[in-house]
């Protein structure tokens, strides 16, 4: 992805943040706050985010085995105060420039896009507050609305049941002849019934967003339990009673010899619209 020449969000696509789009066009510094993590601004243009919902550039750096936890506290504790944390990394020689980039634009789409999540708390910017990150790589703020509202129909495209994001990771056997990944495989092995996607995301040191994928894909595959709640925000019916959503276009595709993992996404989404 090329950040610098990202094209805008469509001009009729409603923002997801009006006061993120706002804040770019003042070309405004500083750190917007909002329900689920942290936007940080250098002249309108993103240099970082956070969100507890994500792992930070630290795990995805330590915890993935690119660089010692002793490495990492030594550069917060030599550039921390000075905001340059990640020019030290680079500058000692622990991480190569264009690592760090990629690894750092990572970190930042991942935690831009829980922050931009739908919330019901107020938004709040405060002037002149930076992140001890420094600049790395400046994001536009087009760019990363157009990127939170490509993921948001990602995950809907593969599994359109956001219940399973939150709950913990149950699996199921695989029906014969079901392969998996090897990604599929690591998450998996931690998905002990009480991991949700995200704790299995910081076990792993992965983006939390490709978590969430890789969770929804196993959905749709059978591979997983999935929640029996309506997803959030159903419509409710005569009486009160939540209407779901319409089948998924997939069950359509139902054939006279289906096989075992088809069957069991066919039994989830007809109980689901029960």
């Amino acid at each position: 992805m090329n950040a610098d020449t990202a094209a805008p969000v469509a001009p009729h696509a409603s923002p997801v943040s009006p006061m993120l789009v706002r804040l770019a066009d003042e070309r405004a510094t500083g750190a917007l706050l909002r329900d689920h993590g942290t936007l940080y601004l250098a002249e309108g243009r993103v240099v970082h985010a956070e969100s507890p919902a994500a792992p930070g550039i630290d795990i995805l750096l330590t915890t993935g085995g690119r660089l010692p936890r002793e490495g990492w506290q030594r550069a917060i504790d030599e550039a921390g105060a000075r905001r340059e944390v990640g020019r030290f990394l680079v500058d000692s020689g622990r991480i190569g420039g264009g690592e760090l980039e990629i690894c750092h634009l990572g970190a930042l789409y991942d935690a831009a896009f829980f922050a931009l999540a739908p919330g019901s708390g107020p938004t709040r910017f405060r002037y002149g507050v930076g992140h001890w990150i420094g600049q790395v790589r400046p994001v536009p703020a087009a760019a990363v609305e157009r990127e939170t509202l490509r993921r948001r129909e990602l995950l809907d495209q593969v599994w359109p049941y956001p219940a399973v994001d939150t709950a913990p990771v149950v699996p199921r056997a695989p029906a014969s002849g079901q392969s998996l990944t090897r990604r599929q495989r690591a998450l998996l092995e931690l998905a002990d019934g009480a991991r949700t996607p995200a704790a299995i995301a910081w076990a792993l040191g992965r983006p939390a967003f490709h978590t969430l994928l890789e969770v929804r894909r196993l959905a749709a595959a059978g591979l997983v339990d999935t929640p029996p709640d309506p997803p959030p925000g159903a419509r409710s019916g005569r009486g009160g009673r939540p209407v779901r959503p319409a089948l998924p276009a997939w069950i359509a595709e139902v054939s006279a010899d289906p096989d075992i993992a088809l069957l069991r996404r066919l039994r989830d989404a007809l109980e689901a619209n029960l």
